[in-house]
């Protein structure tokens, strides 16, 4: 059996984990590999399937597949595979919680008045009455959404189709989007980017937010149109944004998202993978699927993930 890792980065760690966990197994970075079995997939050059046409499976290195599914060069007859967790869930956990306590704890206010020298104390508020919204109840947006509704926040998710989160109020369905908008003072993104979803956080649906409310793009850029952004936040309808994904990345240096005092960036780091969870979670399912067994994660293209 042979194992192709094709990535932007880091082949060699990522050769060299998967070889510890499917041992007798020939595992090649090299693009000129023997023909594979199986592919283990970030960014990989587009004329990689012309060389490697006899894959079984393909397993993407990231939770979402929007730009492998993309790629007009990916194979439609084999089955691409989503990274499941992986390690993500947790750092997922604590970027929105930190997030949530930024908000919560009116930060954003306090770091104004130190801008003017102001000593203005603000009333304590309890957890409960602080309202979150979580787009994305998937395995990164369902924790998150139980993980702050564990915390005392009072929690309520969006997802396609119904879903069941302990603790948290669950909507679906596109009639139940504008409800979940008007209720949030903090709105966190976690969906992924199909059809559906491309720019659905547009002009329209910002303004549906509560004055003063702040959005966190942790998912994919697509979701969210910028320009629409920039102007709720020029007027003051959105108070604040924390963004970790873009359109384009890496974010242009000339972009206004750089020098907007109301925006906060990170360079997608809200949830990186873990080499070894994932070399873990792909050898695993390699042998299920080498056994003849079912998987999880498979990727429903029509869907988008």
């Amino acid at each position: 059996m042979h194992v192709l890792i094709a990535t932007a980065k880091d082949q060699a760690a990522w050769r060299d984990g998967l070889a510890a966990h499917l041992p007798g197994a020939g595992v090649h970075i090299d693009p000129d590999a023997p023909p594979c079995d199986y592919a283990v997939l970030w960014k990989p050059p587009p004329d990689l399937f012309a060389r490697q046409t006899r894959l079984k499976a393909m397993f993407s290195l990231g939770a979402g597949v929007d730009t492998l599914l993309a790629l007009p060069t990916l194979p439609r007859d084999v089955p691409l595979v989503r990274m499941e967790d992986a390690g993500m869930a947790a750092q997922m956990v604590e970027y929105a919680l930190y997030i949530a306590l930024r908000e919560f704890r009116g930060v954003r206010a306090y770091r104004d008045d130190q801008a003017r020298a102001a000593w203005n104390p603000r009333p304590a508020r309890a957890r409960g009455d602080f309202r979150i919204g979580v787009l994305g109840l998937g395995v990164l947006g369902g924790e998150v959404a139980r993980s702050l509704a564990a915390f005392g926040f009072d929690v309520t998710g969006w997802s396609r189709t119904p879903r069941a989160v302990h603790g948290v109020r669950c909507l679906h369905g596109p009639d139940a989007l504008d409800a979940l908008l008007a209720r949030s003072e903090l709105l966190l993104a976690l969906l992924p980017v199909t059809a559906e979803t491309e720019g659905l956080l547009d002009a329209p649906r910002l303004a549906r937010l509560p004055p003063d409310a702040a959005v966190a793009n942790l998912a994919r850029g697509g979701l969210l149109d910028e320009d629409a952004l920039l102007r709720a936040l020029d007027a003051g309808h959105v108070g604040a944004a924390y963004l970790d994904v873009f359109r384009d990345e890496p974010l242009p240096p000339a972009h206004p998202l750089w020098r907007h005092p109301r925006v906060e960036i990170t360079p997608h780091v809200a949830a990186l993978t873990d080499v070894d969870a994932a070399c873990r979670q792909v050898a695993a399912k390699v042998r299920q699927l080498e056994a003849g067994e079912a998987i999880t994660g498979v990727v429903v293209r029509d869907r988008g993930y």
